[in-house]
């Protein structure tokens, strides 16, 4: 009877979980024999593990991430794909992220690029950083509409505090003049202070002659190719194997 005020304080200051442990803590007759330092850490870890999980999944769904099941432990290495188990440690263990250091992939249509920007997204969520992922022709539709609606800065704000940005698909199609401007404006807010992933199909070598104007061109590359691992996937299509084996 004496527990119920220190359930509800409990309760009244949002500790739910801790709450939930202890009651289960007054049926079990082994939490009898810990000492209180024990189970009090117990309590604290079930919280902390709790609210860890929970901001894990409000930072994954904010991501939008294409390939949302996509993990670092899943993706395939070698050195004849491009990725060996070294680089894709440390892209794992998430420091380039701590260093604002960049991550550009590229390969032919199928090889992972897309599954490997998702998987990085995935374990710099979990570690609890901010995601944002876009296809990169979708990014350019989203800040056109944002200059119609007057919310261009706004949104060129959001996306700077991204800790990390996946641009996908980069050498889709043509780029315009107010394109390419769109892009070094987001990539100028965040050289030095954040890091941005892309994936293009183009080798990196003809990015610049995508981009078009020379000016611009070398604004942005010098924004996102100084300071980055730069990765070439090679091998057949998965989606091409995928298929041949349905």
């Amino acid at each position: 009877m004496l527990n119920e005020p220190t359930m509800d304080k409990l309760l009244a200051l949002r500790l739910a979980t801790m709450a939930s442990a202890w009651a289960e803590q007054q049926k079990d007759p082994k939490a009898g024999a810990l000492d209180f330092d024990e189970r009090f850490g117990l309590l604290v870890d079930a919280e902390y593990l709790a609210r860890d999980n929970r901001k894990v999944t409000r930072l994954l769904k904010a991501a939008k991430l294409r390939l949302s099941s996509a993990s670092m432990e899943d993706v395939k290495t070698s050195s004849k794909k491009g990725l060996d188990r070294g680089t894709c440690n440390q892209l794992a263990s998430c420091r380039w992220i701590g260093e604002h250091l960049n991550v550009l992939v590229s390969g032919a249509t199928g090889v992972g690029k897309s599954y490997l920007a998702c998987a990085m997204g995935q374990a710099a969520c979990r570690r609890g950083h901010r995601v944002f992922y876009y296809r990169l022709p979708r990014l350019f539709e989203e800040l056109a509409l944002a200059k119609a609606d007057g919310t261009y800065t706004k949104q060129l704000a959001r996306i700077a505090k991204a800790d990390v940005l996946i641009l996908d698909d980069l050498g889709i199609g043509t780029i315009r003049d107010a394109q390419r401007h769109d892009l070094l404006e987001v990539l100028d807010d965040r050289y030095g202070e954040r890091s941005t992933v892309v994936t293009s199909q183009l080798p990196i070598e003809k990015w610049h002659d995508w981009l078009g104007e020379p000016t611009v061109a070398d604004a942005i590359l010098d924004r996102l190719v100084h300071n980055a691992y730069k990765l070439t996937l090679r091998g057949p299509s998965g989606r091409k194997e995928e298929s041949e084996r349905n």
